[in-house]
Formats: C-alpha cells, structure tokens, sequence
C-alpha cells in the first residue's frame, strides 16, 4: 500500500456507518487482509477512530485549522506508526510497508494507516479540497481531486439522485 491507499482506507473508514462486522468488513473490502481477520473487537476499536477521522474532517470542510490539528494530532497519539517492511505474502517479493505489526489485531493497523493516510491527505491537498456531501440525507465526506474544484457529491450515486430529483420537479412545474 501507499500513501494514497491509506487516505482510501481513512474515507471509507470515515464514511462507514459501522453498526455491525459485515459493515466494517465492507468498508475493509479491498484489504482482505484486514476484512477477512476483523472481529467484534476490532468493531469496537474502529468506531471512535471513524468519530475522530470524522471530526477531523469537519473542521476540515469548515477550513477550522486548529481543529484539524487537534483532531488529527490525537488519532496519530492514539495509533502510532510502527512502519515494517514486508516482502509479501508469495514467493515472489512484493516490498510494502504495514503500518503496525501485521500481526496484532486488524483494528491496531487500520487505525495507524487511517490516521497517516488523514494527515497525509490534509498535508498534500491543504483544506480547500475536502467536502461533505451535498445530497439530502447523506453525512459523507470526499477529497475534490477535479481540476477546477467542482466536487459537490461523495459519489455518482449522489449526484445522480440530487439530479434526477430536480429534473423531476423541473418537469411537475412545467
């Protein structure tokens, strides 16, 4: 994984509801080597990392500084980086870094690569390109990577609702 993986890992950790395994499993689903090991402990671990990468990227949206510092400062406290070179799990060499020992529970390492993926994220990108959804009943963030910085939705799904509605009503008024 890279730096860019590990900000992956932070929004879909973020914007995870989190009620139940199967839905930290999803959220997990591109890191089977996290989703397949994930448990009730590493549920319960996950939820305040997912509040705090939240919490962080209000004050992000709302270009409050000394909240994100706060905010992003306390995750990285709370899950330190232990970096560890692998070479893979073949017999082919295949060099990555983990973010905590491979070895302990999936919570410990996803919270370490979140909070660095965050902190990198907000480090590459500054404040100005992160948003919260613009759709009706939707709480997610996203990172507006678009050149002119036009991002108003989390996904196509969004976007197309929002749109379709108000083509919708175009056509009653009509």
């Amino acid at each position: 994984m890279d730096n860019a993986d590990y900000l992956d890992v932070a929004l879909r950790l973020t914007n995870a509801t989190l009620p139940d395994v199967p839905a930290l499993r999803a959220a997990l689903h591109e890191e089977p080597w996290w989703s397949e090991r994930a448990g009730e402990e590493d549920l319960a671990a996950l939820r305040p990392v997912a509040a705090g990468l939240r919490r962080t990227l209000a004050h992000a949206v709302a270009a409050e500084h000394d909240g994100v510092l706060r905010e992003i400062n306390a995750l990285l406290a709370a899950h330190p980086l232990r970096p560890r070179l692998s070479a893979g799990h073949s017999a082919e060499p295949n060099w990555h870094i983990h973010m905590a020992d491979p070895t302990e529970s999936p919570a410990t390492e996803v919270a370490a690569a979140a909070a660095w993926g965050l902190a990198h994220g907000i480090v590459h990108y500054g404040l100005g390109r992160w948003g919260h959804c613009g759709a009706d009943g939707c709480d997610n963030y996203y990172l507006d990577t678009s050149t002119n910085r036009a991002k108003r939705f989390c996904s196509p799904r969004c976007a197309n609702r929002v749109h379709v509605a108000a083509f919708r009503s175009r056509q009653r008024e009509g």
